[in-house]
């Protein structure tokens, strides 16, 4: 192993390496302190064999196997060397790919999509590669990897804007369970602004991912008469709960408004006891919240749930299931154990259309997208 300064102009990327995306933003900070401080962490290369290198078969420079990011800050700050390890590996295209990997893949540097693609092409080339082992080579849970593997069910559009950042890598699994026509249908809406932030949108991906492929509700006009009576019960009680709900604002607005040390003197003795009773109030309210979420998520997405299931994607991204209510306050992007010990959702029960009614309500969906 040597240690030297070389021409930039001889040093060449690893064409295959896992890196796709650099933050421009992200490398003119690092050429701006290298101009002032110098290259604290020399690059590594290795000597390009002839057939590598150029036609005439004269090695004409060095490959790059760690540091292509300090390579490009480099060129930015127009630096004409650089300085290098030189190293003689004999590791073959795969295990040099797989130690670039290594080196990346627990650094924010590295987008989840070069992740997933790095993962994909382990498992392809290497001799009976299988994901377990993957992912015990790189330090990560089985899900994990898993959980990446399905992201390369996205379209392009929506992996360009998960390289970007744009979209979170929890709502990007649950948009990679849906078809390709559903996808299209998200990011339409994503793109209109219709969603608050990440949450929205996974809440949204989800709900959408459930009613896919499936017979959804049934209109009035296909419905009998006991089925109409039931509806109209089940949506008069739900209303007249939420109107009873919000009655009870006036008493919290009272309570909130209340001198703190009137409160004690009020409640002397049991002040403990009952901010035990407004706890399990907020935690009630959080978890209903949480709920109405849900179903507004739902009712978005029936409007263009396209019920086709022979182009739904048979993804592991379809196991991840939205966020429990306390943990949905963060808008920042869940870590990844979190989003991978997802539970397995149960698929909501099938409406029961009656067998003469099945067809039409089939026809009558598939007209709504």
């Amino acid at each position: 192993m040597t240690i030297r300064e070389i021409q930039i102009t001889e040093i060449h990327r690893n064409p295959r390496q896992p890196r796709e995306h650099f933050d421009e933003g992200d490398l003119k900070e690092l050429a701006e302190s290298i101009k002032r401080f110098g290259l604290m962490q020399p690059i590594e290369v290795r000597p390009m064999q002839p057939i590598e290198a150029s036609v005439d078969g004269e090695v004409h420079g060095y490959e790059i196997v760690a540091g292509e990011r300090r390579w490009r800050a480099h060129q930015i700050a127009e630096l004409a060397k650089i300085k290098c390890i030189i190293t003689d590996d004999d590791l073959t295209v795969l295990e040099r790919f797989k130690r670039s990997v290594a080196e990346n893949i627990n650094r924010a540097d590295m987008t989840p999509m070069e992740e997933a693609k790095a993962f994909r092409r382990i498992l392809d080339e290497e001799d009976d590669a299988e994901v377990g082992a993957v992912a015990k080579e790189f330090g990560k849970s089985t899900q994990y990897v898993n959980l990446r593997l399905a992201l390369l069910n996205l379209t392009e559009e929506v992996q360009r804007h998960v390289n970007s950042g744009a979209i979170g890598t929890q709502a990007a699994v649950q948009i990679a369970a849906l078809t390709p026509g559903n996808q299209a249908a998200v990011m339409k809406k994503w793109a209109k602004g219709a969603f608050a932030g990440d949450n929205d949108l996974v809440h949204f991906a989800y709900a959408l991912k459930q009613q896919q492929g499936q017979v959804v509700a049934m209109i009035m006009e296909e419905m009998t008469p006991e089925e109409r009576e039931e509806r109209q019960r089940d949506r008069t009680k739900t209303r007249s709960n939420i109107d009873r709900i919000e009655q009870v604002l006036g008493l919290l607005d009272e309570l909130a408004k209340a001198d703190p040390m009137k409160l004690a003197l009020a409640l002397e003795g049991e002040v403990g006891k009952r901010l035990d009773q407004m706890d399990r109030v907020a935690d009630a309210v959080a978890k209903a919240r949480f709920n109405m979420r849900q179903a507004k998520a739902h009712a978005e997405a029936r409007e263009i749930a396209r019920l086709n299931p022979d182009a739904e994607h048979e993804s592991l991204a379809a196991q991840a299931k939205p966020k429990a209510p306390a943990e949905l306050k963060a808008p920042a992007e869940p870590a990844a154990e979190a989003e991978a010990a997802a539970p397995k959702p149960k698929a909501p029960a099938k409406p029961q259309v009656p067998a003469q009614r099945k067809a039409a309500a089939k026809r009558a969906a598939s007209a709504a997208v």
